[in-house]
């Protein structure tokens, strides 16, 4: 909690993990044995391995299967030739063909082979798709929070160093807010105890919670205002580089983003694709030097998952309608960061499955490409959604309504109105 304290410097202002500290329960609510949470958690993740098992099981048994478009060719025979004179008026073996079978089959020649797809080709086909949910969610708003984050962060930042008579009152202002904040953080914990948890106390919580966020955001930024100690003006020429560098990477990760958002467009939602785009520069890259295009692919697919996490940590903490748990740097309690790092790993495997379809004229003949791209895509009940690349489409829309919402009020600073409707 923010305090003043007086030492020969001046009063300054001493920031503790104020979530912790006004939200802490008291002895009573944490007098549950160690057995019984054991107990409890045992019995939760037996319940979900049963039901997922249960699930797993009776879809692969219904709709298990993978259906292969085939076109039926036939031919005749022909003696095997003397000699190999083939050109644009003799294309195949034989007197008078012009072409081959394969281009002149009817279209009623095309027929569906379906076979079983293996199991675990299955669990990570559907496993697939509930990532690609969450990805073209996280993904579609972490392209686009995560470069104009940065840049708005420089333009927010502080322009100069406060005065000690503005230092002083400013942390007396924090220190009056974490007072309220305590008052009704502990009216807060006589509404639980009392049995009163409706919904008015999961809104005045969750009100808390955000004048929280907002005052720890206010303590740092009085601390970035105002450094103190003996290094005070290292400290203040560490805090401007800082802000340097997030514009300067705030402004190549907007220009990856672009690429990224043109390359979906030019070479996936348009059939047939306009360019290769992506692909033609990684493999002119690879004829450079042998791994400069493998280093420029990786990193493309490093920064869709760094976009992931920047759009789970930018919903879990501004978007109120989505439960999600929150992130913050520094101060993540451990089962919301256990929570997210599940959220990224299964977003990661439909990375992978999103970079072998964006970047399928590189990676060709690959063990992605043939798991992802032919049996993913071909397996019975879920191939519409990448025929008609519905989570591309809705990549790209979020990433554009993200820029409509950064341009419009990502660059303003908002400020928690500091009512609480308590009914005690």
């Amino acid at each position: 909690m923010a305090r003043r304290l007086h030492s020969r410097r001046g009063p300054r202002v001493l920031r503790y993990p104020l979530r912790h500290v006004l939200l802490r329960r008291g002895p009573r609510q944490v007098s549950r044995s160690i057995g019984k949470r054991i107990k409890s958690a045992l019995l939760w993740m037996v319940t979900t391995a049963i039901v997922c098992a249960l699930v797993l099981g009776i879809l692969y048994g219904l709709v298990g299967k993978v259906d292969f478009t085939v076109m039926h060719l036939s031919s005749s025979t022909s003696s095997f030739p003397s000699s190999w004179n083939f050109n644009s008026g003799q294309q195949c073996i034989g007197s008078g063909s012009r072409q081959c079978s394969a281009y002149s089959a009817s279209p009623s020649s095309e027929q569906t082979w379906t076979m079983r797809a293996t199991f675990p080709e299955y669990v990570v086909a559907l496993a697939t798709i509930v990532g690609s949910v969450l990805f073209a969610i996280f993904g579609g708003v972490g392209i686009a929070c995560l470069p104009l984050g940065l840049i708005f962060s420089f333009i927010q930042r502080p322009k100069a160093v406060i005065t000690r008579s503005q230092y002083i009152k400013e942390a007396t202002e924090l220190g009056k807010k974490a007072k309220e904040l305590k008052k009704a953080t502990e009216s807060l914990h006589q509404e639980e105890r009392s049995g009163s948890k409706g919904r008015k106390f999961r809104k005045n919580v969750k009100a808390v919670e955000k004048e929280l966020f907002q005052l720890e955001e206010d303590v740092k930024l009085l601390e970035e205002m105002y450094p103190q100690g003996e290094k005070a003006e290292t400290t203040w020429a560490l805090t401007v580089l800082g802000y340097l560098a997030k514009l300067v990477l705030g402004i190549l990760g907007f220009i990856v983003s672009v690429a990224w958002v043109a390359h979906i467009i030019i070479y996936l939602l348009i059939d047939p694709p306009l360019s290769p785009f992506l692909n033609e520069v990684f493999i002119k890259l690879d004829d450079v030097w042998g791994l400069l295009g493998t280093a420029a692919f990786a990193f493309f697919c490093f920064y869709l998952l760094l976009a992931v996490i920047a759009g789970a940590t930018m919903l879990g903490l501004r978007l109120v309608f989505i439960t999600i748990h929150p992130m913050k740097w520094g101060a993540t309690l451990m089962n919301s960061f256990l929570f997210n790092v599940g959220l990224i790993l299964l977003c990661s495997i439909s990375v992978i499955q999103f970079c072998s379809t964006a970047f399928a004229y590189y990676a060709q003949a690959t063990a992605a490409q043939e798991i992802f791209s032919h049996t993913l895509e071909s397996l019975r009940g879920i191939k519409y959604l990448y025929k008609y690349n519905v989570f591309q489409i809705a990549f790209v829309v979020l990433a554009g309504l993200t820029f409509v919402y950064y341009a419009a009020f990502g660059w303003r600073r908002k400020k928690p109105s500091g009512r609480f409707q308590l009914s005690t």
